[in-house]
């Protein structure tokens, strides 16, 4: 039975078999999302973000990929619905805007024409009432003159116009949940700066439920309600974006933090990014996968090599950490060593 959320996620797992052994790319992820309110997604590139989108679009070929939990969209279960099912809300209840737009639009098609058949794929309309619809969109998403422009090719688009282009395909059918997989990679930050403003706008227009997928913290601030944390495939810590940038509880978002450039003040020091690299989904570090990249697992008396830390509930609320860290030294920590370096 579904909650009363618009979008929750019950202990979605996705794997992938290979030659070279199982790779657990999504392991036992669980949230939820109301209409009107937008969840940031954040971890470092393979900690099994676009991967969980795909798999909520049901994007991913079950002869190459093992899906299992629950998605509930809107009292509706999709892991086991059948793929006609999940075929007919995908583009129309609910919808993405790809990383590329350059790779994701067809390139021998016009722009208008592929937002032409995302339209009457879902409504039964003639193509005259399907393009004038697709120049509104156009025009809504601010690409200028809008009626001359839908006749263009995604390569005479630059790549701020080709990213509104996939923003008007996306919600040309009004949907209820729009998912962005790194809407402003690649593009200056000006632009960045517009489409994010864009999709805030669109969002309150449609009351749509949205899921950002970013590597960008800025981003995240910017525009979420809540934050989910992901690394080695799971969440590690997950609750409202004023909590979750105010009083983080895990030594990875430690790190994420401390690796964002600071633009309120002169900072003449190096970035500090997090030492190591992410880790081999086939080949997970034993207990918690971040404990060979963290500072402080001396702290967790062994815990963290051996034994594989739950999500807990944190100081409080909708707060939940994956921590071996007692919770008052989480605090501790945050508050005397971490915290004042970061505002250093």
């Amino acid at each position: 039975m579904a909650s009363d959320a618009f979008l929750e996620v019950r202990d979605l797992r996705i794997s992938f078999p290979t030659d070279d052994g199982l790779v657990r790319s999504v392991d036992g992820l669980t949230f939820t999302l109301e209409r009107g309110k937008t969840l940031g997604i954040v971890g470092e590139s393979g900690s099994g973000k676009s991967v969980t989108s795909l798999g909520i679009l049901g994007l991913h070929n079950r002869r190459n990929a093992e899906v299992s939990g629950e998605i509930w969209l809107d009292g509706q279960e999709l892991v086991g619905a059948s793929p006609d099912t999940v075929r007919g809300l995908r583009g129309n209840k609910m919808a993405m805007i790809f990383q590329d737009p350059l790779s994701s639009m067809h390139p021998y098609y016009t722009v208008g024409a592929q937002i032409v058949e995302a339209y009457r794929v879902h409504n039964r309309v003639s193509k005259q009432v399907a393009r004038k619809h697709a120049i509104d969109m156009l025009g809504r998403v601010g690409i200028p003159q809008p009626d001359r422009r839908v006749d263009d090719y995604p390569h005479q688009f630059s790549g701020g116009m080709r990213q509104r282009a996939m923003i008007a395909m996306a919600l040309v059918n009004d949907p209820e949940l729009l998912i962005a997989d790194e809407p402003t990679t690649a593009l200056d930050v000006t632009v960045q700066a517009q489409i994010l403003d864009l999709m805030h706008s669109l969002q309150e227009e449609f009351d749509s439920a949205l899921i950002i997928i970013t590597h960008d913290l800025g981003v995240v601030a910017e525009l979420s309600d809540d934050v989910l944390v992901m690394y080695g495939g799971k969440c590690v810590e997950y609750g409202p974006a004023t909590t979750i940038f105010e009083q983080p509880e895990h030594p990875y978002t430690w790190g994420l933090l401390g690796s964002m450039p600071r633009m309120d003040r002169p900072n003449l020091d190096r970035l500090s990014p997090i030492p190591g690299l992410p880790p081999s989904m086939i080949n997970l570090p034993s207990g918690c996968a971040f404990h060979p990249r963290c500072a402080y697992e001396p702290r967790t008396g062994g815990l963290a090599t051996t034994l594989t830390p739950e999500l807990v509930p944190a100081a409080g609320g909708r707060h939940l950490v994956r921590c071996h860290l007692p919770a008052q030294e989480r605090r501790r920590i945050w508050t005397d060593e971490v915290k004042p370096e970061l505002e250093a």
